[in-house]
């Protein structure tokens, strides 16, 4: 029996005399970087028979004489100003605890929530008896990073009218690594959806509210046909580009998400037209 397997595009080998500092490398534990040392030991390297040694799985980065390799797929390392997604695992006297994708938990506390209206004042002994009302177990949040701690535990804010709870939508979990650094991980894409690319790895995908101040408040209890068909479809192109390995953020997902429409939905999952979709993006 024969088999035909169709490529979207002929291989293309890179050369080998490509520069050092212009090729990524992906390196596996116990590769050498580099015999240079000279160089400042990033997190993912260490020392021996002096050389620069990989520690972990993922790709060479050097910024001057400081080399890391960073992690094709680990746990999220909080860092201040990070906006994250979670989801509420506990409650407790005077915070809620929230899961991340990093090694602890992360903590909310009551004081470092914004109430109902964006009220500022004190929290009181009635806002502590009714922190179940704002947030209870199993809850999608939205939140910005305040404080890392030095066991890596993170502690989260929502004083911003744009953090809290999410309404109706879909959640992706992908690795961190993955996710690209932007100044705003909100974007509202052309196609009808919104995506909140949290710097943790969870992706959250909603339809684009028609105003925008009413955001925090309103809770979508149904959702359109034509939005639940738009977020399936931003959803399938986002497993394709995870499949490649390639970068999320909003301008890839959008590219992605135009060379998605252009093929056959019934063709769609198949391995060679998956490839395709990526190469065009």
């Amino acid at each position: 029996m024969v088999t035909e397997i169709r490529l979207p595009v002929a291989c293309q080998w890179l050369p080998e005399n490509l520069d050092w500092d212009t090729q990524k490398h992906l390196v596996a534990p116990g590769d050498t970087i580099t015999t240079d040392t000279g160089i400042m030991l990033g997190c993912g390297t260490y020392m021996g028979d002096e050389k620069v040694i990989a520690s972990v799985t993922g790709f060479v980065e050097r910024v001057n004489k400081l080399i890391c390799v960073k992690a094709v797929k680990t746990r999220y390392n909080g860092e201040v100003a990070d906006i994250v997604v979670g989801r509420i695992t506990e409650v407790q006297q005077k915070q809620w605890k929230v899961e991340t994708n990093s090694r602890l938990d992360s903590v909310l506390l009551l004081s470092s929530m914004k109430l109902p209206g964006g009220q500022l004042r004190r929290r009181s002994s009635e806002d502590e008896l009714a922190r179940r009302n704002f947030l209870w177990e199993g809850d999608l949040m939205t939140a910005e990073v305040r404080e890392v701690f030095s066991d890596g535990a993170v502690s989260l804010h929502t004083r911003s009218l744009k953090y809290g709870k999410l309404g109706q939508g879909v959640l992706v979990q992908v690795s961190p690594s993955l996710v690209k650094r932007q100044k705003t991980p909100f974007h509202d894409l052309p196609c009808g959806a919104s995506v909140i690319l949290g710097n943790n790895g969870f992706i959250w995908i909603y339809p684009t509210p028609e105003q925008r101040e009413e955001e925090a408040e309103d809770f979508i209890a149904s959702l359109e046909p034509e939005s639940l068909l738009v977020i399936s479809q931003l959803w399938n192109c986002i497993v394709f580009l995870l499949a490649q390995k390639m970068m999320l953020f909003d301008t890839s997902l959008l590219y992605n998400y135009e060379a998605f429409l252009s093929h056959p939905i019934k063709d769609i999952l198949k391995p060679e037209i998956m490839e395709e979709i990526v190469t065009e993006t």
